[in-house]
């Protein structure tokens, strides 16, 4: 059964409150320290010549962040991503928008988003549903959602710890691989699967890319855990409380599974989220293999406050990005990856 509206809202305010919450985040656990960027002191450029442009799903984009889906449907989601499509299309980065998982059931939810889309019709938006709802959803009802978002591609997202503690979750995943297969083939724009903080290992890139998907999110664990965040949704002292906690520090780092998946060298795009806070945590990831960078919560916090400390913050990370190219020598992203700039210590 749909989920009424008031239910609906009050899990997204949850959602937002927690993933602020410190206890939620398990910052310094993806793994950036490990790796080390090879410090050129004499670099045969100037500032001034970095580029970070870049192409992403077929999009000309000014650099390569991207805003990694958070929320939408509720009170303040209207004006979280009012802002966040603003930064999209002013700064020509993608946007991946909140679970549209409520349109399937709700011809009014996606109101939000036309309203949003007539404001910002520059805006690069990417699609978002769950494994669970891709499996018992048609390809109509799919491509649907990526026409009414006028969307350049969509997230596949694969929750499966949040689905087990979540109180609402459905951990339903059987059929999974086949649903995406068959998906894959039929929907007109690029699918990107992504995990929600807990990474992707290197078989399953596998099995993905055996079926046909070209792009994966590995979204390790570093930033926003969702197991946690669920844990303090339920009473205390429950059993999905206490499992929440046992599973506290579950999931693969982001780095591990970057530096894992981009040494089998598939023909899988890579992307990489799970805890960067930094131009330079981005650095390391491009460096090691992956084409582009997402950040959620740091957006979502600098939303939640005006429009001009969002624009700061993929500012203060550009800036940080190109100090890290300038100091290992590295003109263009191209250069950042192809004259291997990084050491695992």
């Amino acid at each position: 059964p749909a989920e009424s509206l008031e239910f609906f809202e009050k899990r997204k305010q949850d959602h937002i409150r927690l993933s602020l919450d410190p206890r939620t985040q398990a910052l310094g656990m993806a793994g950036f320290e490990f790796v080390r960027l090879t410090h050129e002191a004499l670099p045969d450029l100037n500032f001034s010549e970095i580029s970070l442009e870049t192409k992403i799903l077929g999009q000309n984009c000014s650099s390569p962040f991207y805003i990694s889906s958070m929320t939408a449907g509720h009170e303040k989601g209207e004006l979280i991503n009012s802002r966040l499509a603003k930064l999209s299309q002013n700064k020509k980065i993608l946007m991946g928008v909140g679970s549209q998982r409520r349109e399937l059931n709700d011809s009014q939810a996606s109101a939000e988003w036309k309203k949003i889309r007539t404001q910002s019709p520059g805006a690069r938006f990417i699609g978002n549903l769950g494994i669970a709802q891709i499996i018992s959803s048609t390809t109509e009802q799919v491509q649907k959602l990526v026409d009414s978002l006028e969307a350049v591609g969509l997230f596949v997202h694969l929750n499966a710890l949040q689905e087990c503690l979540q109180p609402e979750g459905t951990p339903n995943f059987k059929g999974g691989l086949q649903a995406l297969e068959k998906l894959v083939s039929k929907l007109s724009v690029p699918i990107v699967i992504k995990e929600v903080g807990c990474g992707i290992s290197t078989s399953t890139v596998a099995r993905l890319n055996s079926i046909g998907v070209k792009v994966v999110d590995l979204s390790g664990m570093g930033g926003t855990h969702w197991g946690r965040l669920e844990g303090f949704r339920s009473q205390e002292n429950s059993r999905a409380h206490r499992a929440a906690q046992t599973f506290q520090d579950w999931g693969l780092p982001t780095m591990e599974c970057l530096v894992q998946a981009a040494s089998e060298n598939s023909s899988t795009e890579l992307w990489a989220s799970g805890g960067v806070r930094s131009g330079l945590d981005a650095a390391k990831l491009l460096a090691v293999g992956a084409k582009a960078v997402g950040l959620a919560q740091p957006f979502l916090a600098a939303a939640l406050q005006s429009e001009q400390s969002l624009a700061e913050v993929l500012d203060q990370l550009e800036q940080e990005l190109k100090i890290a190219m300038f100091c290992t020598g590295s003109r263009n992203l191209e250069q950042l990856q192809s004259r291997k700039v990084w050491t695992w210590i």
